[in-house]
């Protein structure tokens, strides 16, 4: 989750081929027939000379001396030999979304002991859970199904069924949680921030292992790759609006503190998932 180290703190643009002193722009007096004619050394004490070569495509970007991106983006510099080096592997995509569901499904389940609501899906089912009969976990299963159509469209078979995976273990710890962690009583500021914060974290980690908790989390994946807008930008947009119809369900004061949480959660978001920042491949 790093970005390139940068190359002894000095990135300069790449060296080019330049005098070595400020008064020897003039052309060298011709040598003899019998010597050769050398632009490569340089005299002693002097700056080296580097040649730079007209070049392309992703090594265009490096130092000709020491092969160090030059620029922060690792995206520009991966080349077809790392591609394969960046790809996660099976052990480690599934403990990547194991993690992930664990971490998100404790944040809603802090959000729930809290009274608070969330956005996205997860917002909405929380809406239904406190207004109706069913459950959270059967209302996040159900309401997702629409966006399933969406992923096998846009994003493929491989992450639309990583994506149902992870909804429906999601739904499933809706009731382990409960079941195993008792929560007589919570701070709501507490319940609420701390528990959109692990969302977002659970959000991140799922995002890079290629898949996600459904619902909005792949409209703003779809839009980001279209259009270039980010993920976590698009997501609060939209958490926005759905937060604003939780007024119907709970105290001002818990939509106030729900909205501080979405920003949290979309924070973490929009901060972290950058195109190229991370280069771990499924």
């Amino acid at each position: 989750m790093t970005d390139t180290p940068a190359n002894d703190g000095t990135r300069d643009a790449t060296p080019v081929a330049r005098p070595s002193s400020p008064t020897s722009a003039s052309p060298a007096p011709a040598t003899g027939s019998g010597s050769t004619s050398s632009t490569s050394s340089t005299p002693t004490g002097s700056t080296p000379v580097y040649s730079t070569p007209e070049a392309t495509g992703p090594d265009a970007a490096l130092s000709p001396d020491t092969a160090t991106p030059l620029v922060d983006d690792p995206a520009l510099t991966e080349t077809a030999a790392t591609a394969d080096a960046n790809r996660h592997t099976l052990v480690e995509n599934v403990m990547g979304v194991v993690t992930g569901v664990f971490i998100a499904s404790f944040g809603l389940f802090l959000l729930k002991a809290s009274g608070a609501v969330s956005g996205g899906t997860a917002g909405i089912a929380l809406l239904l859970d406190y207004a109706g009969p069913l459950s959270f976990g059967a209302l996040f299963m159900l309401v997702n199904v629409p966006f399933f159509a969406l992923a096998v469209w846009k994003k493929g078979v491989a992450f639309t069924l990583r994506t149902v995976l992870t909804v429906g273990m999601v739904s499933a710890m809706s009731y382990l949680h409960p079941a195993v962690f008792h929560i007589d009583d919570i701070d709501p500021v507490y319940g609420t921030l701390g528990g959109n914060l692990l969302v977002g974290v659970g959000l991140l980690i799922l995002f890079r292992h290629g898949a996600s908790l459904g619902g909005i989390n792949i409209l703003a994946l779809v839009l980001q790759e279209k259009l270039g807008w980010r993920a976590g930008y698009v997501q609060m947009a939209v958490d926005v609006v759905i937060i604003l119809f939780s007024l119907t369900v709970v105290s001002p004061w818990i939509v106030l503190l729900s909205a501080a949480g979405a920003v949290v959660l979309n924070l973490v978001l929009a901060l972290n998932h950058k195109q190229g920042r991370y280069l771990g491949r499924t």
